[in-house]
C-alpha cells in the first residue's frame, strides 16, 4: 500500500492483522523461521479472504527458552510486549480499534495476553489468535499426542503444506523428551528446551505430510475468518472494558 491507499482503508475500517512469531529452532528438519513464516501466512489468507488489512509479521519473539541451539533469536518479554503495543497503538492512531494478533508462537502469549488487557484499557480491544488451539478443537484425531509436540508432525506438516522446499525430511527425527529428575505433578519447572530434547523435537515428527498441513491451514483460516467477521459485527462498546457496577 502507498499511504494514500492506507487513508482509503482506514477511513473506512477500524479492524487490522498482525502476525507474530519468532525465530527459533524446529528440529533438524524445519526451519528457524517456522513460527513466523505459518503466523504470516495465516494472517494474510485471511485477510484476504475477509477482506481486512494484514500488517507486515514480527518475526522475533520471546524464545529464550531455545537459547542453547544455533540460530534462535531471543527476545525478552518485556521488550517484545513493548514493541508490539506500539505497533497497536500506531495504528489506533488511525482508527484502528479492533486488532487481531496471529500469534505463531507459545512463548508469545503471556506478553500478548497483558499488552491485550492494557490496550483494552485504552479503548483498543486485541484478541489472540493460535492456530494449533485450532487443530486440536477441529481436528483432534489429525494427529497421535506424540505428533502434535514443538517441531513434531503437526507443526513439519503445517511446513510441507507452506514451504516444503524449505523443510528436509531427510532430516526429520523422533525423540521423546525427557523428564526431569525434580519433576512432580502440578510443578512448573524454569526449564529450557534442551533439558528435554537434544534434537529440539518433541514426540515423532516422520510421520508428517503435506496432505495433514492442508487440512489444518484450511481448518485455521477459516476460523480465523469467522472470528474477523464477528469482530466486524461487533460495536466497540461492547468489547472495551466496562464501567463498575
Amino acid at each position: 500500500m502507498s499511504w494514500t491507499e492506507a487513508k482509503d482503508y482506514f477511513k473506512k475500517n477500524d479492524i487490522a492483522l498482525l502476525p507474530v512469531g519468532s525465530n527459533e529452532q524446529h528440529g533438524p528438519q524445519n526451519p528457524l523461521g517456522t513460527d513466523h513464516l505459518i503466523a504470516k501466512a495465516v494472517a494474510e489468507e485471511t485477510a484476504k479472504r475477509a477482506g481486512v488489512l494484514c500488517l507486515q509479521v514480527i518475526p522475533f519473539g520471546v524464545s529464550s527458552h531455545h537459547k542453547q541451539f544455533w540460530g534462535t533469536i531471543f527476545i525478552s518479554p518485556k521488550t517484545f510486549k513493548s514493541y508490539v503495543k506500539e505497533v497497536c497503538l500506531s495504528l489506533n492512531y488511525y482508527g484502528v480499534r479492533k486488532i487481531v494478533v496471529v500469534n505463531g508462537h507459545g512463548g508469545n502469549r503471556c506478553a500478548l495476553m497483558e499488552m491485550a488487557r492494557e490496550l483494552r484499557e485504552k479503548g483498543v480491544f486485541v484478541s489472540i489468535f493460535q492456530w494449533w488451539s485450532v487443530v486440536n478443537k477441529l481436528l483432534p484425531n489429525l494427529f497421535e499426542l506424540e505428533e502434535r509436540g514443538h517441531a513434531a508432525a503437526e507443526e513439519t506438516s503445517v511446513n510441507l503444506a507452506l514451504h516444503p522446499q524449505i523443510v528436509g525430511m531427510n532430516r526429520a527425527v523422533d525423540e521423546e523428551p525427557r523428564k526431569h529428575s525434580v519433576q512432580t505433578e502440578g510443578m512448573t519447572l524454569p526449564l529450557d528446551t534442551v533439558d528435554y530434547t537434544s534434537s529440539g523435537v518433541f514426540g515423532k515428527s516422520t510421520t508428517a505430510s503435506a496432505e495433514k498441513g492442508k487440512k489444518i491451514f484450511e481448518a485455521t483460516v477459516n476460523e480465523l475468518v469467522k472470528h474477523v467477521n464477528l469482530l466486524k459485527e461487533t460495536k466497540i462498546e461492547d468489547l472495551i472494558s466496562k464501567s463498575k457496577v
